[in-house]
């Protein structure tokens, strides 16, 4: 095995763990600390906190973070699928179509039923 080739992605840790620290430490040097009761109280909308921070929610919350989760995931899956079809061949865009009707079945499926619907 050689080390050599993991050399790159080593030295590219290396920097992005330097300047993240190194902005973070001169973001607290040079930067502007007026501190005062309004930027210290707890931030919620813009209105003070009034209610228990263990309150329940709508489902519908849960609803729309599921459903961002599930098309964030597809691009996720559609990026490397683009570059690689040529090596898939038809059986690699056959089952991408697939998957891309399911969740277009589904996201109609959420639509009919008025999950997305705000009263």
């Amino acid at each position: 095995m050689n080390y050599l080739e993991y050399l790159p992605i080593f030295v590219f840790i290396i920097i992005a763990l330097g300047l993240s620290t190194g902005f973070a430490l001169l973001s607290s040097f040079v930067g502007p600390n007026k501190p005062d009761k309004e930027k210290l109280s707890a931030y919620e909308c813009g209105f003070p906190p009034f209610d228990d921070a263990r309150g329940r929610f709508d489902v519908r919350f849960y609803l729309v973070a599921i459903l961002f989760i599930i098309f964030d995931l597809e691009v996720a899956f559609l990026f490397p699928w683009a570059i690689s079809l040529s090596s898939t061949g038809l059986a690699g865009y056959i089952s991408m179509m697939l998957f891309l009707f399911i969740l277009t079945v589904g996201f109609i499926y959420e639509w009919k039923k008025g999950a997305l619907e705000w009263e």
